[in-house]
């Protein structure tokens, strides 16, 4: 068992995983990974479980030294990491040893990077899930973001991890300031008027400042109710765009409360929510409605794109092997 220091620990850094699932109606919030795709591909870099706790970090990434001979990841956000003072290439296996010094500037595109550890982090699962839910002082270390001076256990004695283990670069996304986010009308747009979903599918929204890992508050035309703004209470989806009484939409995010009593119009789809979770203050969103035959295709292919990723990570040394092949067999003829 190894483990990493936290000389200085950014902004907001955490320990998260996929989450909670199933506990919402004990009142357990899911929290997790804000942004699924960088967090699974992180995992799959270092040959762990797609699950496996990872560190996720907002806006200022931390400084961090390696007690531990292994291999880390780095996804997401671009906060140009740098291994003992050298730039490092993120979404690609990298080798650290022991005494080893990772660091991080100021986000230059994005939000959030994820780093991953060959074995994971070795902290106990709460309820399932190793993943920081910090309103409730649950899960991750201590049940609260990381701070200067704490040592968190790497198991790197189970690592599967290799050296150059790499993506596509057609696969990386990039993350942009103004983002089309598709979502599946409801379950309550019958509370609002056919001109006012109008208005909310062909306007522009920007995030306020009043936005975190809960939920993102928007500026832009407000939305008046046909039936008020209340609800009974019902569950609440990471993507849910609520509509309060004062017209200006949130949408709930990771740390989302697992019930609530407003008004959904809307609710984000799973493979757009990567590209919200990498947005600020600031950014700009415009909605777009599709059908829930077209959200589950569009989900099947986004879970088809992380199976592929997968394979070629996997099987890089096959893939490397065959190309090689080709090219002698072309230059023969």
């Amino acid at each position: 068992m190894g483990m990493i220091k936290m000389l200085k620990p950014g902004l907001f850094t955490t320990v998260q995983d996929s989450g909670r699932t199933g506990l919402q109606r004990y009142g357990i919030p899911v929290a997790g990974a804000m942004d699924d795709f960088s967090f699974r591909i992180a995992n799959i870099l270092v040959g762990n479980d797609e699950n496996t706790a990872v560190l996720e970090t907002t806006l200022m990434g931390p400084s961090i030294q390696m007690e531990f001979d292994g291999y880390i990841a780095i996804t997401g956000a671009n906060m140009e990491p740098r291994l003992n003072g050298n730039k490092v290439h993120m979404w690609r296996s990298i080798e650290v040893s022991k005494g080893d010094s990772l660091t991080f500037s100021g986000s230059s595109e994005g939000l959030r990077s994820y780093i991953a550890f060959g074995g994971g982090i070795g902290i106990p699962a709460i309820l399932g899930s190793r993943s920081t839910y910090v309103r409730g002082s649950l899960g991750g270390y201590n049940g609260r973001k990381l701070m200067e001076g704490d040592e968190v256990p790497i198991d790197s004695a189970s690592s599967k991890a290799e050296a150059g283990k790499y993506i596509s670069p057609g696969y990386i996304p990039r993350f942009h300031k103004n983002n089309i986010a598709r979502v599946i009308l409801g379950p309550q747009d019958d509370h609002f008027s056919s001109e006012m979903i109008e208005i909310f599918l062909n306007s522009e929204y920007k995030i306020t400042a009043e936005a975190d890992r809960m939920g993102y508050r928007l500026e832009g035309p407000t939305l008046t109710h046909v039936k008020g703004p209340d609800i009974i209470s019902d569950g609440i989806a990471f993507g849910s765009v609520q509509v309060p009484g004062h017209g200006s939409p949130i949408i709930m995010m990771a740390d989302r409360q697992t019930t609530g009593g407003y008004t959904k119009i809307a609710t984000v789809i799973w493979a757009d929510l990567p590209l919200l979770a990498q947005m600020g203050p600031g950014d700009a969103i415009h909605f777009q409605a599709v059908t829930i035959e077209e959200g589950q295709d569009i989900f099947t292919q986004y879970e088809e794109n992380i199976k592929n990723i997968k394979f070629r990570v996997e099987n890089s040394h096959i893939i490397q092997e065959e190309a090689r092949t080709y090219s002698v067999t072309i230059n023969r003829k």
